[in-house]
């Protein structure tokens, strides 16, 4: 009789033990879940995630907050991700800088990008468009490479700021064209076009949303979108690629992320949520009038996609010897 109750016991406590995983699926969330942005409010990043919130709110059944936590290329905001617990109700908006180059720019970084982190999703691409002055004396890309190697070092180059995915993206056009820019420093994209319209400035990578209107009346020339793929706004402009620098690829980018020991269930909801509010048609419109391309993945294609962009970033980086405090 022992031996009988012991063995129902042991049946009993299997059955919930299989029942708990499904309960504790069904159940998340059960509060507010809140997103900790690496931007401040108004960027590109923050607007995306404020477009999804009356889907996510919605789908989840819970308020989505929006937690603002800019500064340090994104490690401030990375940092309370990483510190926060693994119960599904800390999350984060990471961009390429802080998930990817951080990690070779800052010598203390004060988390691991693949260890402290689960990978959720990708969320969205913003591509790059390299932009001159009317007055720069290039109509393509090939005569503006032909350019600077007669000049080395004497066209400047602005760029979003030292360490950002525009930066970087300068970087990787100099070393794989073989010239050298009098690279120029700004806090932010928008700054940076203005410059070269003033003629401050003669060239710059800058995004879509701070360009789109100026190139299309013709105060700042397209010379090549950073993208593998044309973009739809810009029909006209080649990629970099296909404008003699094969398998140029730079495309600025930011996903979702949890902390590490997430349980998978909870992860694979707001994975499903987040790809369903990306994928909606008109949120999709949306954001691509912002000039951002929504880009949702599966947890382990976004984990693979950082890992492969932490390599690629690294040897720019130290090809180019940046480094930040």
């Amino acid at each position: 009789m022992n031996r009988l109750r012991h063995l129902l016991q042991c049946c009993l406590a299997a059955a919930c033990l299989a029942v708990l995983p499904a309960q504790a699926q069904g159940e998340y969330p059960n509060k507010p879940v809140r997103v900790v942005v690496t931007f401040p409010p108004g960027g590109s990043t923050d607007v995306v995630m404020r477009l999804l919130l009356p889907r996510l709110n919605e789908k989840l059944g819970q308020q989505v907050v929006v937690d603002n936590r800019p500064g340090a290329g994104g490690n401030i905001g990375l940092t309370v991700v990483a510190k926060a617990a693994p119960d599904g109700y800390t999350i984060g908006v990471g961009a390429a800088g802080g998930l990817s180059a951080n990690v070779t720019l800052y010598p203390n970084l004060p988390f691991d990008p693949v260890k402290d982190f689960k990978p959720v999703t990708m969320m969205a691409a913003i591509p790059f468009v390299i932009v001159g002055n009317p007055s720069v004396a290039a109509k393509n890309q090939r005569e503006l490479i032909a350019l600077a190697k007669a000049q080395p070092g004497k066209l400047s180059m602005g760029h979003g700021g030292n360490g950002t995915a525009m930066h970087l993206t300068s970087q990787l056009f100099a070393q794989m064209a073989g010239v050298k820019f009098n690279e120029i420093s700004y806090r932010g994209s928008g700054p940076a076009a203005l410059d070269v319209m003033g003629g401050q400035a003669q060239l710059a990578v800058v995004d879509l949303p701070s360009s789109l209107q100026h190139i299309k009346s013709g105060r700042l020339v397209a010379y090549a979108v950073t993208s593998p793929k044309r973009l739809p706004q810009l029909p006209d402009v080649p990629t970099v690629a296909e404008s003699g620098l094969a398998d140029y690829d730079s495309t600025g980018w930011f996903g979702l992320v949890a902390p590490a020991g997430t349980p998978a269930p909870m992860v694979a909801r707001l994975n499903a949520e987040f790809g369903a509010a990306l994928n909606d048609e008109g949120i999709k419109a949306s954001l691509r009038n912002l000039g951002v391309e929504p880009a949702p993945s599966t947890p382990e294609a976004f984990e693979a996609y950082i890992k492969s962009e932490t390599l690629k970033w690294a040897q720019v980086i130290k090809n180019a010897a940046i480094k930040l405090d």
